[in-house]
């Protein structure tokens, strides 16, 4: 189980991490852009990071979220690249934005220019990780809170 079995009046307190890695030079769009679809790729790929529908008063169905918070974070390329190596190295569920996707317009684009650049020489503007709440915090040494 991914949360603590506090009394539910407790503020949760969870065991895993859903961190997002800018590079700090980023326009504003592209930080919103990049996150965006950053974070798709998690709640399609492990899906215990997704919580239940949501439902208003009048019974109005919303779709469900992510069930714990997304920290999101910027560091310089230099700290981008070395989160992306230790992510690798722990083998831990992550997504990619290089900044070649700024200049496609499809997901069959997209796929195509990560895949012409070997790994080491990806230009990553923004990573997205899950995994233990302690394996993501050596993942993102050395980044500092988006402002």
């Amino acid at each position: 189980m991914s949360t603590s079995t506090a009394p539910e009046s407790a503020p949760a307190r969870f065991d895993t991490k859903i961190a997002v890695l800018l590079r700090d030079d980023l326009e504003t769009w592209q930080r919103l852009n990049v996150t965006a679809f950053l974070v798709s790729g998690l709640g399609t790929t492990v899906p215990e990071v997704i919580g239940e529908p949501y439902e208003d008063a009048d019974g109005v169905g919303y779709l469900p979220m992510f069930r714990q918070p997304v920290l999101v974070f910027e560091g310089t390329k230099e700290t981008l690249t070395a989160a992306h190596g230790k992510a690798l190295s722990r083998a831990l569920p992550r997504a990619v934005f290089t900044s070649d996707l700024f200049a496609t317009g499809n997901d069959r684009d997209n796929r195509a220019a990560v895949r012409a650049v070997p790994t080491a020489d990806l230009d990553l503007v923004g990573l997205a990780v899950y995994g233990p709440r302690n394996a993501v915090d050596k993942v993102l040494k050395g980044a500092r809170m988006h402002p």
